[in-house]
C-alpha cells in the first residue's frame, strides 16, 4: 500500500519535473489522487505514463496562458492553450461557479484543453458552495456509434453532484460506454477477458480482448447493442460531444486528438484541441436552500429505503460507493497493480528521482 503523501509527492515532483508550476502540479496530482481514493484507478497512477508519454511528443503545454475569449453575464468559452486537463478544467469549473454566484447559473465550455481525468471532481467543486456541479467532456475517439465499425466518439463522460442536508451528495460520475478506456488497459495489464459488449473488432464482431482498439477495434456506446438500447448511450455521448465541442470550438467526435500518444493526430481539425463543458446552478436559484436540502434528504432516504434484489443487501445511492471507498483508502492507503508500479518506476528513473516503497 502507499499513502497518499507518497504519490503525491511523487506526482507533484514528476509534473514540476516537466515544466509545470507548483500550484498547477498540485492540481493535477489532486486530480489523479482523487481517482484512486474513489475507487476508479482507471483514472489514477495507470494514467501518469499516458501523460509523460504525451509530454515528451510535445502534445500538452505544461505553462499555458489560460483566456476567456467569450462571455456573458452567466456563460463563458475558455482556450486552455493546450494544457493539462486538469488545469484548463479546474479554471473553467471554479469560473463557472463564480458566474453562478452572481447569475444564479454559470456554464462554462472549454476548448484547446486534453484529458482531464474523472469529471466528478470538477462537479464536485460546487459542492462547497451550495451549488449543483455539471461536468462533460469529449475524448479521443473509440467509439463506435450503433451500427458502425469507425472509432468515432470518446467514452464521454458525464457528472452530476448534488448537495443535501443531513445525507452526503449525490454524484453521478459516468461514462457513456458500458466501461472505461482506462478500464481496459487496466483488464489488459491485469491479463483479463473483458464481457462481451464492452468492445468490438475491426468487422463488428463482439471481443473479450481488453487490448482490441490496437487491432483496429472499437469500443460501444452504453447498452452494447441495439437491442439492449446502444442508440441511447449514442444520443448521450453525442449530446456530450456537442456541448463540449461545438458549444467552445473544440474538435468533435473523430477529430478529438488522442490521449494516448501512441495514437496519430489527424491533420484535418474542425477545433481546437479537446473540449469540456462545466455548469453550476446555486440551489437557492430554486427554492431556499434549506428547503432544497431537506427535499434532497427525502428523496435520497426514499431510494436508500427501496427493497433489495435478491442476493442484494441494500440499495444504493449514486456516489455511495466512491465516498465509503475513499473514507476506507484514506486509512489503509492506497495499492497499485504491480504492471503501473513499474511503469511508474520507470518514469521516476526518466526524470531522476525516486519513487516511494511499497508500504
Amino acid at each position: 500500500m502507499y499513502s497518499y503523501n507518497q504519490l503525491f509527492e511523487f506526482l507533484l515532483v514528476i509534473f514540476q519535473k516537466m515544466g509545470c508550476s507548483k500550484l498547477d502540479a498540485e492540481e493535477i496530482s489532486r486530480v489523479f489522487l482523487a481517482a484512486e481514493l474513489r475507487g476508479l484507478p482507471s483514472h489514477g497512477m495507470i494514467r501518469l505514463k499516458d501523460y509523460v508519454q504525451l509530454w515528451q511528443v510535445k502534445r500538452i503545454n505544461p505553462e499555458p496562458t489560460l483566456k476567456i475569449v467569450h462571455q456573458t453575464l452567466s456563460t463563458a468559452v475558455v482556450d486552455g492553450d493546450n494544457a493539462i486537463g486538469m488545469v484548463s478544467a479546474s479554471f473553467a469549473m471554479k469560473l463557472a461557479i463564480e458566474k453562478a454566484k452572481t447569475a444564479g447559473t454559470g456554464w462554462v465550455a472549454c476548448r484547446n484543453s486534453n484529458h482531464f481525468g474523472i469529471a466528478g471532481y470538477y462537479s464536485m467543486m460546487a459542492l462547497d458552495h451550495d451549488m449543483i456541479g455539471i461536468c462533460m467532456t469529449n475524448a479521443n475517439p473509440q467509439v463506435a456509434p450503433t451500427f458502425s465499425v469507425s472509432p468515432m466518439l470518446g467514452t464521454n463522460p458525464i457528472a452530476v453532484a448534488i448537495p443535501a442536508g443531513k445525507q452526503p451528495p449525490f454524484v453521478a460520475d459516468f461514462s457513456t460506454t458500458p466501461i472505461a478506456r482506462g478500464k481496459l488497459a487496466v483488464a489488459e495489464k491485469k491479463g483479463e477477458k473483458v464481457p462481451l459488449g464492452f468492445v468490438q473488432d475491426a468487422q463488428g464482431i463482439p471481443s473479450d480482448d481488453p487490448g482490441i482498439l490496437r487491432k483496429g477495434g472499437s469500443m460501444l456506446t452504453l447498452g452494447g447493442d441495439y437491442t439492449h438500447g446502444s442508440h441511447k448511450g449514442f444520443c448521450l455521448a453525442s449530446i456530450v460531444d456537442i456541448f463540449s465541442a461545438v458549444f467552445s470550438g473544440a474538435n468533435f467526435g473523430p477529430f478529438v486528438p488522442p490521449s494516448l500518444a501512441y495514437l496519430p493526430v489527424l491533420e484535418t481539425k474542425v477545433g481546437e484541441g479537446t473540449g469540456h463543458f462545466f455548469g453550476a446552478m446555486r440551489i437557492d436559484a430554486w427554492q431556499e436552500a434549506s428547503q432544497f436540502k431537506e427535499k434532497m434528504d427525502l428523496w435520497i432516504e426514499t431510494f436508500r429505503n427501496a427493497k433489495p434484489a435478491k442476493g442484494n443487501e441494500r440499495v444504493l445511492i449514486p456516489g455511495d460507493l466512491e465516498r465509503e471507498k475513499e473514507v476506507q483508502l484514506s486509512i489503509e492507503g492506497i495499492s497499485i497493480i504491480e504492471p503501473v508500479v513499474k511503469d511508474l518506476q520507470e518514469i521516476a528513473a526518466l526524470f531522476e528521482v525516486s519513487f516511494p516503497s511499497n508500504e
